[in-house]
Protein backbone atom coordinates (compact mmCIF):
# COMPACT_ATOMS: atom_id res chain seq x y z
CA UNK A 1 0.00 0.00 0.00
CA UNK A 2 2.71 2.46 0.97
CA UNK A 3 5.35 1.44 -1.59
CA UNK A 4 5.30 4.75 -3.54
CA UNK A 5 6.86 6.43 -0.52
CA UNK A 6 10.04 4.36 -0.47
CA UNK A 7 11.97 6.57 -2.89
CA UNK A 8 13.33 9.04 -0.35
CA UNK A 9 14.20 6.55 2.37
CA UNK A 10 17.89 7.60 2.52
CA UNK A 11 17.56 11.33 2.35
CA UNK A 12 17.94 13.49 5.44
CA UNK A 13 14.45 14.91 4.91
CA UNK A 14 12.99 11.46 5.57
CA UNK A 15 14.43 11.17 9.10
CA UNK A 16 11.08 11.63 10.90
CA UNK A 17 9.32 9.38 8.43
CA UNK A 18 11.84 6.59 9.16
CA UNK A 19 11.41 7.15 12.89
CA UNK A 20 7.64 6.75 12.52
CA UNK A 21 8.10 3.63 10.40
CA UNK A 22 10.32 2.07 13.05
CA UNK A 23 7.84 2.57 15.92
CA UNK A 24 4.57 0.75 16.43
CA UNK A 25 1.31 2.23 17.65
CA UNK A 26 1.82 0.06 20.71
CA UNK A 27 4.89 2.17 21.66
CA UNK A 28 2.71 5.23 22.17
CA UNK A 29 -0.05 3.58 24.23
CA UNK A 30 0.42 4.63 27.86
CA UNK A 31 0.75 1.87 30.48
CA UNK A 32 -2.49 3.07 32.02
CA UNK A 33 -5.00 5.41 30.46
CA UNK A 34 -8.72 6.01 30.59
CA UNK A 35 -10.80 4.68 27.74
CA UNK A 36 -14.54 5.24 27.92
CA UNK A 37 -16.71 2.98 25.74
CA UNK A 38 -20.44 3.54 25.14
CA UNK A 39 -23.03 0.94 24.20
CA UNK A 40 -25.15 2.18 21.29
CA UNK A 41 -28.32 1.71 23.40
CA UNK A 42 -27.19 4.45 25.82
CA UNK A 43 -29.14 7.71 25.77
CA UNK A 44 -27.34 10.41 23.80
CA UNK A 45 -27.71 12.94 26.63
CA UNK A 46 -26.18 10.55 29.20
CA UNK A 47 -23.32 9.83 26.82
CA UNK A 48 -22.43 13.52 26.48
CA UNK A 49 -22.62 14.02 30.25
CA UNK A 50 -20.33 10.98 30.61
CA UNK A 51 -17.77 12.52 28.21
CA UNK A 52 -17.76 15.63 30.42
CA UNK A 53 -17.59 13.66 33.69
CA UNK A 54 -14.63 11.62 32.44
CA UNK A 55 -12.82 14.53 30.80
CA UNK A 56 -12.62 12.79 27.41
CA UNK A 57 -13.49 14.09 23.97
CA UNK A 58 -14.58 10.88 22.27
CA UNK A 59 -15.63 7.31 22.94
CA UNK A 60 -15.73 4.17 20.78
CA UNK A 61 -19.26 2.81 20.29
CA UNK A 62 -19.96 -0.87 20.98
CA UNK A 63 -22.92 -2.59 19.38
CA UNK A 64 -23.92 -5.69 21.36
CA UNK A 65 -25.87 -7.28 18.49
CA UNK A 66 -22.78 -7.24 16.26
CA UNK A 67 -20.36 -7.77 19.17
CA UNK A 68 -18.08 -5.17 17.67
CA UNK A 69 -17.13 -1.49 17.65
CA UNK A 70 -19.19 0.37 15.06
CA UNK A 71 -18.07 3.98 15.36
CA UNK A 72 -17.10 6.83 17.63
CA UNK A 73 -19.18 9.34 19.53
CA UNK A 74 -17.46 12.73 19.57
CA UNK A 75 -18.16 16.38 20.33
CA UNK A 76 -18.97 16.73 16.62
CA UNK A 77 -22.08 14.56 17.22
CA UNK A 78 -23.15 16.90 20.03
CA UNK A 79 -22.70 19.88 17.72
CA UNK A 80 -24.61 18.16 14.89
CA UNK A 81 -27.57 17.40 17.19
CA UNK A 82 -27.71 21.00 18.46
CA UNK A 83 -27.30 22.35 14.93
CA UNK A 84 -30.08 20.16 13.55
CA UNK A 85 -32.69 20.33 16.28
CA UNK A 86 -32.28 23.66 18.11
CA UNK A 87 -35.26 25.99 17.60
CA UNK A 88 -35.21 28.60 20.39
CA UNK A 89 -34.49 28.93 24.12
CA UNK A 90 -38.19 28.20 24.75
CA UNK A 91 -38.22 24.79 23.05
CA UNK A 92 -36.53 21.79 24.63
CA UNK A 93 -34.40 19.68 22.29
CA UNK A 94 -36.41 16.46 22.38
CA UNK A 95 -33.85 14.53 20.30
CA UNK A 96 -31.09 15.29 22.79
CA UNK A 97 -33.28 14.45 25.77
CA UNK A 98 -34.80 11.23 24.44
CA UNK A 99 -32.74 9.68 21.63
CA UNK A 100 -30.45 6.71 22.14
CA UNK A 101 -27.09 6.72 20.37
CA UNK A 102 -28.32 4.09 17.90
CA UNK A 103 -31.38 6.23 17.02
CA UNK A 104 -29.13 9.23 16.39
CA UNK A 105 -26.73 7.15 14.31
CA UNK A 106 -29.61 5.72 12.27
CA UNK A 107 -30.91 9.23 11.55
CA UNK A 108 -27.40 10.32 10.59
CA UNK A 109 -26.76 7.32 8.38
CA UNK A 110 -30.07 7.80 6.63
CA UNK A 111 -28.84 11.28 5.73
CA UNK A 112 -25.35 10.15 4.78
CA UNK A 113 -26.73 7.22 2.78
CA UNK A 114 -23.42 5.38 2.94
CA UNK A 115 -22.30 3.69 6.12
CA UNK A 116 -18.62 4.16 6.76
CA UNK A 117 -17.03 1.37 8.81
CA UNK A 118 -15.02 2.49 11.82
CA UNK A 119 -11.48 3.48 10.85
CA UNK A 120 -9.13 1.81 13.34
CA UNK A 121 -5.56 0.52 13.55
CA UNK A 122 -3.76 -2.46 15.03
CA UNK A 123 -1.23 -1.93 17.87
CA UNK A 124 1.37 -3.62 15.62
CA UNK A 125 0.92 -1.12 12.79
CA UNK A 126 3.60 1.56 12.44
CA UNK A 127 3.10 5.14 13.61
CA UNK A 128 3.66 6.14 9.99
CA UNK A 129 0.54 4.15 9.06
CA UNK A 130 -1.34 5.87 11.90
CA UNK A 131 -0.41 9.37 10.63
CA UNK A 132 -1.27 8.35 7.07
CA UNK A 133 -4.67 7.02 8.18
CA UNK A 134 -5.53 10.10 10.30
CA UNK A 135 -4.71 12.52 7.50
CA UNK A 136 -6.04 10.49 4.56
CA UNK A 137 -9.37 9.87 6.32
CA UNK A 138 -9.52 13.45 7.68
CA UNK A 139 -10.21 12.17 11.18
CA UNK A 140 -8.87 13.34 14.53
CA UNK A 141 -9.20 10.14 16.51
CA UNK A 142 -7.92 6.71 15.58
CA UNK A 143 -8.86 3.85 17.93
CA UNK A 144 -6.13 1.25 18.46
CA UNK A 145 -7.95 -2.11 18.45
CA UNK A 146 -6.31 -5.45 19.20
CA UNK A 147 -7.15 -7.70 16.22
CA UNK A 148 -7.02 -10.85 18.39
CA UNK A 149 -9.17 -9.89 21.36
CA UNK A 150 -11.17 -7.17 19.58
CA UNK A 151 -10.49 -4.89 22.58
CA UNK A 152 -10.02 -1.15 22.14
CA UNK A 153 -6.73 -0.17 23.81
CA UNK A 154 -6.34 3.54 23.20
CA UNK A 155 -7.36 6.43 20.96
CA UNK A 156 -4.49 7.91 18.95
CA UNK A 157 -4.57 11.61 18.10
CA UNK A 158 -2.40 14.02 16.10
CA UNK A 159 -1.45 15.67 19.38
CA UNK A 160 -0.20 12.49 21.04
CA UNK A 161 1.79 11.45 17.96
CA UNK A 162 3.49 14.84 17.54
CA UNK A 163 4.37 14.96 21.23
CA UNK A 164 5.95 11.49 20.98
CA UNK A 165 7.97 12.49 17.91
CA UNK A 166 9.10 15.74 19.50
CA UNK A 167 10.46 13.88 22.57
CA UNK A 168 13.04 12.23 20.30
CA UNK A 169 13.68 15.08 17.86
CA UNK A 170 16.77 16.37 19.66
CA UNK A 171 18.46 12.96 19.18
CA UNK A 172 17.93 12.97 15.41
CA UNK A 173 19.64 14.91 12.63
CA UNK A 174 17.65 18.02 11.83
CA UNK A 175 16.24 18.15 8.29
CA UNK A 176 16.84 21.44 6.44
CA UNK A 177 13.09 22.12 6.19
CA UNK A 178 12.92 22.59 9.98
CA UNK A 179 14.87 25.84 9.56
CA UNK A 180 12.53 27.12 6.85
CA UNK A 181 9.64 29.39 7.71
CA UNK A 182 5.94 28.85 7.11
CA UNK A 183 5.93 31.17 4.13
CA UNK A 184 8.72 29.23 2.39
CA UNK A 185 7.13 25.88 3.19
CA UNK A 186 3.59 26.92 2.35
CA UNK A 187 2.15 25.09 5.36
CA UNK A 188 -1.28 26.01 6.71
CA UNK A 189 -4.54 27.45 5.37
CA UNK A 190 -4.53 31.12 4.31
CA UNK A 191 -7.69 31.57 2.25
CA UNK A 192 -11.28 31.97 3.25
CA UNK A 193 -10.61 31.57 6.99
CA UNK A 194 -13.83 31.34 8.98
CA UNK A 195 -14.00 33.54 12.08
CA UNK A 196 -16.57 35.00 14.46
CA UNK A 197 -16.98 38.10 16.65
CA UNK A 198 -17.36 38.36 20.45
CA UNK A 199 -21.10 39.01 20.05
CA UNK A 200 -21.76 36.16 17.59
CA UNK A 201 -24.53 33.88 18.96
CA UNK A 202 -23.39 30.34 19.80
CA UNK A 203 -25.93 28.79 17.41
CA UNK A 204 -24.29 30.71 14.54
CA UNK A 205 -20.84 29.43 15.56
CA UNK A 206 -22.21 25.85 15.63
CA UNK A 207 -23.69 26.31 12.17
CA UNK A 208 -20.26 27.41 10.86
CA UNK A 209 -18.59 24.34 12.46
CA UNK A 210 -21.05 22.07 10.66
CA UNK A 211 -21.12 23.85 7.30
CA UNK A 212 -17.39 24.50 7.01
CA UNK A 213 -16.30 21.26 8.72
CA UNK A 214 -13.71 23.04 10.82
CA UNK A 215 -12.74 22.54 14.44
CA UNK A 216 -12.09 26.08 15.72
CA UNK A 217 -13.13 29.66 15.07
CA UNK A 218 -10.86 32.59 15.87
CA UNK A 219 -12.77 35.41 17.62
CA UNK A 220 -11.96 38.77 16.03
CA UNK A 221 -12.85 42.17 17.55
CA UNK A 222 -14.10 45.20 15.63
CA UNK A 223 -10.56 46.43 14.97
CA UNK A 224 -9.73 43.10 13.30
CA UNK A 225 -7.55 41.76 16.15
CA UNK A 226 -7.69 38.12 17.17
CA UNK A 227 -8.83 38.20 20.81
CA UNK A 228 -9.98 34.63 21.49
CA UNK A 229 -10.76 31.29 19.88
CA UNK A 230 -13.90 29.15 20.12
CA UNK A 231 -13.21 25.50 19.42
CA UNK A 232 -15.39 22.42 19.13
CA UNK A 233 -14.01 21.34 22.49
CA UNK A 234 -15.50 24.46 24.12
CA UNK A 235 -18.95 23.35 22.97
CA UNK A 236 -18.95 20.40 25.39
CA UNK A 237 -19.16 22.96 28.20
CA UNK A 238 -22.74 23.59 27.08
CA UNK A 239 -23.41 20.03 28.24
CA UNK A 240 -21.31 20.46 31.37
CA UNK A 241 -23.30 23.52 32.39
CA UNK A 242 -26.60 22.18 31.01
CA UNK A 243 -26.99 25.44 29.05
CA UNK A 244 -27.48 23.85 25.63
CA UNK A 245 -31.16 24.85 25.59
CA UNK A 246 -30.18 28.51 25.11
CA UNK A 247 -27.88 28.85 22.14
CA UNK A 248 -28.82 32.47 21.48
CA UNK A 249 -26.22 33.64 24.02
CA UNK A 250 -23.04 35.17 22.61
CA UNK A 251 -19.66 33.49 22.32
CA UNK A 252 -18.31 35.88 24.98
CA UNK A 253 -21.02 34.79 27.43
CA UNK A 254 -20.37 31.12 26.66
CA UNK A 255 -16.63 31.51 27.22
CA UNK A 256 -16.86 33.35 30.55
CA UNK A 257 -16.35 30.20 32.62
CA UNK A 258 -13.01 29.34 31.10
CA UNK A 259 -11.24 32.66 31.68
CA UNK A 260 -9.55 31.39 34.86
CA UNK A 261 -7.52 28.71 33.08
CA UNK A 262 -7.45 29.97 29.50
CA UNK A 263 -4.00 31.27 28.59
CA UNK A 264 -5.01 33.13 25.46
CA UNK A 265 -4.88 32.30 21.77
CA UNK A 266 -1.62 30.64 20.75
CA UNK A 267 -0.34 32.55 17.73
CA UNK A 268 2.55 32.57 15.27
CA UNK A 269 3.60 34.49 12.17
CA UNK A 270 4.55 33.32 8.70
CA UNK A 271 8.25 34.12 9.18
CA UNK A 272 8.73 31.71 12.08
CA UNK A 273 10.50 28.44 11.38
CA UNK A 274 8.82 25.06 11.42
CA UNK A 275 11.08 24.09 14.33
CA UNK A 276 9.72 27.02 16.40
CA UNK A 277 6.14 26.16 15.40
CA UNK A 278 6.48 22.49 16.44
CA UNK A 279 7.96 23.46 19.82
CA UNK A 280 5.22 26.01 20.45
CA UNK A 281 2.27 23.81 19.51
CA UNK A 282 3.57 20.86 21.56
CA UNK A 283 4.36 23.01 24.59
CA UNK A 284 0.99 24.79 24.47
CA UNK A 285 -0.85 21.46 24.02
CA UNK A 286 -3.23 23.00 21.50
CA UNK A 287 -4.59 21.67 18.21
CA UNK A 288 -3.77 24.69 16.07
CA UNK A 289 -1.95 28.02 15.95
CA UNK A 290 -3.56 31.17 14.59
CA UNK A 291 -1.23 32.82 12.08
CA UNK A 292 -1.37 36.60 12.59
CA UNK A 293 0.09 39.75 11.06
CA UNK A 294 2.17 42.30 13.00
CA UNK A 295 -1.09 44.08 13.81
CA UNK A 296 -2.45 40.83 15.30
CA UNK A 297 -5.05 40.42 12.57
CA UNK A 298 -5.80 36.95 11.23
CA UNK A 299 -3.73 35.65 8.33
CA UNK A 300 -4.31 31.90 8.53
CA UNK A 301 -4.47 28.74 10.61
CA UNK A 302 -1.89 26.00 10.99
CA UNK A 303 -3.20 22.73 12.40
CA UNK A 304 -1.56 19.62 13.83
CA UNK A 305 -2.46 17.73 10.66
CA UNK A 306 -0.68 20.40 8.55
CA UNK A 307 2.43 19.90 10.70
CA UNK A 308 2.39 16.09 10.64
CA UNK A 309 1.84 16.22 6.88
CA UNK A 310 4.93 18.43 6.50
CA UNK A 311 7.17 16.44 8.87
CA UNK A 312 6.26 12.93 7.82
CA UNK A 313 4.09 12.52 4.74
CA UNK A 314 5.44 15.21 2.40
CA UNK A 315 9.04 13.93 2.73
CA UNK A 316 7.61 10.45 2.05
CA UNK A 317 6.20 11.70 -1.25
CA UNK A 318 2.59 11.36 -0.10
CA UNK A 319 0.62 14.01 -1.85
CA UNK A 320 -0.52 17.04 0.09
CA UNK A 321 -3.95 16.54 1.58
CA UNK A 322 -6.71 18.76 0.25
CA UNK A 323 -6.48 21.84 2.37
CA UNK A 324 -9.04 22.01 5.10
CA UNK A 325 -9.47 25.07 7.28
CA UNK A 326 -8.94 22.83 10.26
Amino acid sequence: LLSPFLAVEDSESGVYMRFMRSHKCYDIVPTSSKLVVFDTTLQVKKAFFALVANGVRAAPLWESKKQSFVGMLTITDFINILHRYYKSPMVQIYELEEHKIETWRDTELYLQETFKPLVNISPDASLFDAVYSLIKNKIHRLPVIDPLSGNALYILTHKRILKFLQLFMSDMPKPAFMKQNLDELGIGTYHNIAFIHPDTPIIKALNIFVERRISALPVVDESGKVVDIYSKFDVINLAAEKTYNNLDITVTQALQHRSQYFEGVVKCNKLETLETIVDRIVRAEVHRLVVVSEADSIVGIISLSDILQALILTPAGAKQKETEAE
